[in-house]
């Protein structure tokens, strides 16, 4: 795989679980994961986003954020986690929605609820009702998909990353990788969310610090047995 969209292939759409977030208790097969990611996507063309512009998010795990970041990789255009970021799109969570007041040309989408401005777009009710359409841009290993720490990472970097990870800890579609760290962190991004797609496994954000049984965890002092190290996962790619 070159670019992060391959992983968001129609022909991976399946009913393995992809996402579980277990505070709110939502899940995504494949097939809703990939399909979801399609329409995130389109959203954020509709809020003006092309190839390579900036999408600042929220850099909270849960299914908004998450496939924000897919859903701009699709389109070319790079995510970076810090919401404070001069970005052409914003996204956080409604109940923020006030800290944002954005310049002509920038646009803010929330999540968790409808937003109070009408210039402020209710993201579950747009990605609910828009086209999963595939995207028509073209992209290369080379175009940047995520910045972070003053560093642009491109697709080919995150990917390799990514393989070395799944091949470092034998990571396959039976495989639960936990999310414990922030994904202002690319090491996160990269053992956190790409890892377990390229893998076919599980994302999950857990809800609490007990351990997840057979699972492995992103992040420093995490309660279980198995843990991979975000800054590891960023030297992968080096």
């Amino acid at each position: 795989m070159d670019v992060i969209g391959d992983l968001m292939a129609r022909d991976r759409r399946s009913d393995s679980l992809a996402l579980q977030v277990d505070g709110p208790g939502r899940t995504y097969t494949y097939y809703d994961f990939i399909t979801t990611s399609y329409k995130a996507g389109n959203v954020l063309r509709y809020l003006g986003v092309r190839k390579g512009a900036r999408v600042a998010v929220e850099p909270v795990a849960l299914p908004e954020p998450i496939l924000t970041f897919v859903g701009a990789a699709q389109l070319g255009a790079q995510t970076v986690f810090d919401p404070t970021a001069d970005a052409r799109a914003v996204l956080v969570d409604v109940a923020r929605e006030s800290e944002f007041d954005l310049p002509p040309g920038r646009k803010l989408a929330v999540y968790n609820g409808p937003p109070d401005s009408p210039s402020t777009t209710h993201w579950e009710k747009e990605v609910w009702s828009e086209n999963p359409a595939v995207h028509p841009e073209i992209v290369e290993p080379g175009d940047v998909a995520l910045v972070a720490d003053g560093h642009e990472y491109t697709h080919g970097d995150l990917l390799t990353a990514a393989q070395q990870v799944v091949s470092e800890y034998g990571l396959d579609a039976d495989d639960t990788v936990v999310i414990r760290s922030s994904l202002s962190h690319p090491g996160t991004v990269v053992a956190g969310i790409l890892a377990p797609l390229l893998a076919g496994g599980t994302i999950r954000v857990p809800d609490g610090d007990a351990p997840i049984d057979d699972a492995v965890a992103v992040g420093d002092s995490v309660p279980e047995a198995r843990s991979i190290s975000p800054d590891d996962a960023v030297r992968a790619d080096e």
